[in-house]
């Protein structure tokens, strides 16, 4: 297991500098200049701005710089927009919150959708599985953009129960609803995953065998059945976890949190190189480093896995 995981943060490097270069190359091809603005830049003016940023340079030379800067220093460079702040500062200042309610937003997607899948299944063709295939397939058909205006119209503006915007240093309240609106898409399919994986292993040979022994359906579900059913689960569960923070692109425009997703959204409007190239490369690290650990639950889950 060391040897593959050895062998799996080798395989990282290589993957992280393809990204890095690919989306330097997009950026770099893309014609404007974060500089120039709708009443026109005087072009002695905007030659000084690209020379005292680099942006005069060469492609090779400015991309080795940048990678140079990250290997070096993990510093991913100025920001050409936000004044007097550099990326890891925007970085340092966003990411706590998205993952704050990205964290909880998974935790609340695993747990609900994976037992209303798991009842589901247990419960098949009762009321039971039909309310959890219904609740499964209406939050299945209510995006996080279309699910968090609704939010703030009924919570807020109706009911008054819950403050439709802000963060306030992650109070509970300020908390709720994106946390709702966004685990929302992700609980369905969880639920569906789960119940499918479970009525699988529910008609197999050796849960049969158990029921034939005369033990109990709970232990059965818990000892024998639950570890299998949740291999599609887990698989899920990597990416689901990073969707979730490239997701708060909306919840922060919606809610205006703070996180990282407002900060990517304005860095693409205003060619903000700095601050899309270390989104980028952080949601890129995040995504190999939550594979990882789902291949690892892998290898523990099913001990038949081996690699």
């Amino acid at each position: 297991m060391f040897t593959f995981i050895f062998k799996r943060l080798l395989i990282a490097i290589p993957v992280l500098l393809i990204l890095i270069v690919g989306t330097f190359i997009l950026m770099y091809a893309a014609p404007g200049s974060p500089f120039a603005t709708e009443r026109g830049v005087p072009p002695a003016v905007l030659a000084n701005l690209e020379r005292q940023y680099g942006l005069d340079q060469p492609f090779h030379v400015q991309i080795w710089r940048y990678i140079w800067g990250i290997v070096s220093d993990f510093d991913f460079g100025p920001s050409f927009i936000y004044r007097d702040q550099d990326v890891n500062d925007l970085i340092a200042q966003g990411f706590p919150v998205t993952l704050t309610y990205g964290f909880w937003s998974f935790v609340v997607a695993v747990l609900v959708g994976g037992t209303l899948g798991i009842i589901a299944a247990i419960r098949h063709n009762t009321w039971l599985d039909y309310l959890a295939v219904g609740i499964s397939i209406g939050a299945q058909v209510l995006p996080n953009f279309v699910l968090a205006p609704i939010l703030v119209l009924i919570f807020t503006l109706w009911l008054g129960w819950l403050p439709g915007g802000g963060w306030q240093g992650g109070q509970i309240e300020y908390v709720i609803l994106p946390v709702i609106a966004l685990s929302t898409s992700f609980m369905a399919s969880i639920a569906r995953i789960a119940r499918a994986s479970m009525l699988e292993v529910l008609t197999s040979n050796f849960i049969r065998t158990a029921r034939a022994k005369g033990l109990p359906m709970r232990r059965i579900v818990l000892r024998h059945a639950l570890k299998p059913a949740l291999l599609p689960v887990i698989s899920y569960l990597g990416p689901a976890f990073v969707g979730m923070i490239t997701g708060s692109v909306v919840i922060d425009i919606y809610f205006s949190t703070g996180g990282i997703g407002q900060f990517f959204v304005a860095s693409a409007l205003n060619r903000d190189y700095g601050v899309m190239m270390g989104i980028t490369v952080l949601l890129g690290t995040l995504t190999i480093f939550f594979n990882l650990v789902v291949d690892i639950l892998y290898a523990w889950i099913d001990p038949k896995i081996r690699y």
